[in-house]
């Protein structure tokens, strides 16, 4: 698929040197309308040679350090996280320079109780401003993460994330404005688990069975640098499994929750599993909010760009010294599970998981629209791109409306998808038909294809201050297409 460019900030940021121009310079650049800056030398790095693709499965896909509380008192927990750049093994044998959390590609894990605070000191010390957004939180206005309200390099602040909300697999990555597509992309996101007693006594696969894996696409040069344009998703063809090209993952011959959450900027991922030739039937247990209310056995399941979808495998159905394989439909081979050893499971997928919320009595219509200007090369909802000064939606806190997304099909073959902070939601219907059972869970982000509408009953949630509603295709939200949300008493 080839995407549109997107003026003067879109040509400032294609680069592939190591280090990030400077926040500033990228607006005024974009304000400036300076697209003269794609200079020959830059479009010649663009052009240059690319890494040639590693071996598949020579190295074992990790699963990301679970960060443990600085200090816990009554019912807040202080966990302690550095943005940095670090030096990290991506393509094996080589050292790949990225933006972490806390020195890690993937960011640590933050596994959190519904019910408990947790409160996350975060200190910049990278060299432009960053703020962190947890997707999928109920979180107050002032640690949600509007992107104009970044922290300085060198500066820390506490962000508080009261977790009054169902279990679910959230994660957590920069939404610094015009910059959160590569911070992202070089590396600045990680999981965050909000875990509750109500699940656990459900018996799902538990501890070293629950694995979390982040799934994205990156681009390398010849020198395994990371390579950085926005809308390049022709040219981000190395797939990686929590930071690992195509790695493997020894299993036992047991049933494994799996959760993943698409990381990338604009990759739709459609995945299955892979016996000997045929398709595996695996139990979608959650998506973006949670569990659903039952198991849907699935053969294939549709993840766009923030977008997250449990799955339950029993690996006890393939003979041990089996190999399985995660594939994606556009990708290929993304991940190897090598069946290793037998093993005793206690663990089971109910035939009831959870109560739905219900749905309450919707007291209004929204309609929002998903378009491309392309005589000024803009990506819009409803017509505009973002401005930080300017209230595109004013809405109470707690109340429950009809939402039609519509993706206008101006922007030729590109997808989209929708995002709105604090406030989650359950799709009515699809182009007039019902949800799959997928995606008939609580949700955060839905996809919209080209021409395509959905009918969402969406709920806001308790606080009232600045929040936003973007495009997660990330490289279009980077791009301004984003509104603010005034949530009011």
């Amino acid at each position: 698929m080839s995407l549109p460019a997107h003026s003067a900030l879109s040509a400032e940021t294609q680069r592939v040197e190591p280090s990030i121009v400077s926040r500033r310079t990228v607006i005024a650049s974009a304000t400036a309308g300076v697209a003269a800056l794609v200079t020959a030398g830059a479009d010649a790095a663009l052009a240059a040679p690319r890494a040639p693709d590693p071996a598949p499965f020579t190295v074992r896909m990790p699963v990301p350090r679970v960060l443990r509380p600085e200090s816990t008192r009554g019912d807040t927990d202080l966990y302690v996280v550095t943005a940095k750049k670090a030096r990290v093994e991506i393509l094996p044998g080589t050292r790949t320079e990225v933006l972490t959390y806390a020195g890690m590609f993937p960011g640590p894990t933050l596994r959190v109780r519904a019910g408990r605070t947790a409160v996350v000191r975060h200190t910049n010390d990278l060299d432009m401003g960053t703020v962190v957004h947890v997707h999928g939180g109920c979180t107050p206005a002032d640690s949600d993460g509007f992107p104009t309200d970044t922290l300085a390099p060198g500066r820390t602040r506490d962000y508080t994330y009261p977790n009054e909300q169902r279990a679910a697999t959230l994660w957590y990555h920069d939404h610094a404005h015009h910059m959160e597509a590569e911070h992202v992309y070089r590396g600045l996101a990680g999981f965050y688990l909000v875990e509750d007693p109500a699940e656990a006594g459900l018996r799902l696969p538990d501890g070293d069975h629950d694995i979390p894996i982040m799934l994205r696409d990156a681009r390398f040069d010849a020198k395994a640098r990371l390579v950085f344009a926005l809308d390049d998703f022709a040219n981000r063809r190395t797939i990686l499994a929590n930071g690992k090209a195509r790695p493997y993952f020894p299993v036992a011959a047991r049933r494994y929750r799996l959760r993943f959450v698409n990381a990338a900027n604009l990759r739709t991922f459609t995945l299955r599993l892979r016996h000997g030739g045929k398709t595996t039937e695996v139990a979608q247990i959650a998506s973006d909010g949670g569990l659903l209310a039952a198991p849907a056995a699935v053969r294939s399941w549709r993840m766009t760009p923030g977008e997250r979808v449990e799955v339950v495998v029993d690996f006890a159905r393939f003979p041990v010294g089996s190999q399985v394989f995660l594939e994606d439909a556009s990708g290929g081979q993304v991940l190897r599970f090598d069946v290793t050893r037998g093993g005793k499971d206690t663990s089971r997928v109910p035939d009831r998981l959870a109560t739905l919320p219900a749905l309450p009595k919707a007291t209004g219509r929204r309609t929002f629209v998903l378009g491309y200007d392309r005589a000024r090369r803009r990506f819009l909802i409803n017509g505009r791109q973002f401005d930080d000064g300017r209230v595109d939606t004013e809405i109470k806190r707690g109340t429950t409306e009809i939402w039609t997304v519509t993706n206008d099909g101006s922007s030729s073959a590109i997808p989209h998808n929708f995002h709105p902070h604090l406030i989650q939601f359950r799709i009515l219907d699809r182009n007039g038909r019902p949800p799959a059972p997928g995606e008939a869970g609580v949700k955060d982000t839905v996809s919209v294809g080209r021409g395509e509408t959905v009918r969402l009953q969406a709920t806001v949630g308790p606080y009232t201050g600045r929040y936003v509603l973007h495009c997660h295709m990330i490289d279009h939200a980077s791009s301004g297409m984003m509104a603010q949300l005034r949530v009011v008493p």
